[in-house]
């Protein structure tokens, strides 16, 4: 039997968080560790996490690293070899969600990654839909319903800390696909994710996830199929913004300026895939 660890990193939703862990007492047979990191949390986050879920190893960030360094020092840090990564405001909808998951992970030992549907007010459609479709091999997964095994992460670069929030998920199913490991989306069973709004915002999330992913571009990318892919990068993303409008397009420039500092520490870091395995996981299927 497998130990779980489950890992969950949050940014005062203390209320979201609290509703998780509720789910998470519930489970059975129970996880082995729960780990949380409250990431520039100031909001009671802390003290509350420190009262209802006593057992948890929190982990506390006084400056916020962002989501993407909090869920690699859990990953490095578990004591599970399987970890069930949520966000604050999912959780698994089957209580008996472990025991399925240490079956597939039995019978799957190339599966890195296994990840799963969601009901999510983010698509409302989604909430009261039963059939999400056939298993498959996909290149990228969700972290806020996903679970990783911990020894085949180790092996790896894992997620990139410098990208501080967005695009962590694709850059390491690469990373896997291009090595022989499997991300896998199943129905084996759901996750119910409430999609908190707070400390959101679109633009925001589209620099993040543009300037992450040039950067994953140039540090996994053979050359010189990484220079044509960061050229088309920047012309997508540029069309992806004309598409929303003139705010958009005014802003769009800004994850380039961000983007520029991070160049030298790619070329520095870069950790290059053969072209064969990149193109594998250009071939799959981005998400299920």
């Amino acid at each position: 039997m497998f130990k779980f660890s489950v890992m969950i990193t949050t940014r005062d939703r203390l209320e979201d968080l609290n509703r998780t862990c509720g789910v998470l007492k519930k489970l059975d047979p129970p996880p082995d560790e729960i780990l949380i990191t409250a990431d520039g949390c100031t909001d009671g986050t802390i003290e509350m996490v420190r009262a209802e879920v006593p057992f948890a190893r929190l982990i506390v960030n006084a400056t916020a690293r962002g989501s993407v360094a909090s869920r690699d020092r859990m990953m490095r840090e578990a004591n599970g070899e399987l970890i069930l990564a949520l966000d604050d405001d999912s959780y698994p909808e089957q209580l008996d969600c472990l025991v399925r998951l240490a079956e597939l992970f039995s019978a799957r030992p190339l599966l890195a990654v296994a990840h799963f549907p969601q009901h999510t007010d983010e698509y409302r459609d989604t909430l009261s839909r039963r059939d999400f479709g056939a298993a498959r091999l996909t290149r990228s997964f969700a972290n806020s319903g996903a679970c990783l095994r911990r020894s085949t992460y180790l092996q790896l670069p894992g997620f990139e800390p410098r990208f501080f929030h967005m695009y962590e998920e694709p850059d390491y199913g690469l990373q896997c696909i291009a090595n022989g490991y499997e991300v896998y989306y199943t129905p084996i069973l759901t996750i119910r994710h409430h999609w908190s709004a707070k400390s959101r915002s679109e633009i925001r999330t589209h620099h993040w996830h543009a300037r992450n992913k040039l950067w994953s571009i140039l540090m996994r990318c053979p050359m010189p199929y990484s220079l044509m892919l960061a050229g088309w990068h920047f012309f997508s993303q540029f069309g992806f913004a004309w598409r929303h409008g003139a705010k958009w397009i005014i802003q769009e420039p800004i994850w380039w300026w961000k983007a520029l500092p991070g160049i030298r520490y790619c070329f520095t870091n870069a950790k290059r895939l053969s072209w064969v395995g990149f193109k594998r996981w250009l071939e799959l299927p981005d998400t299920a």
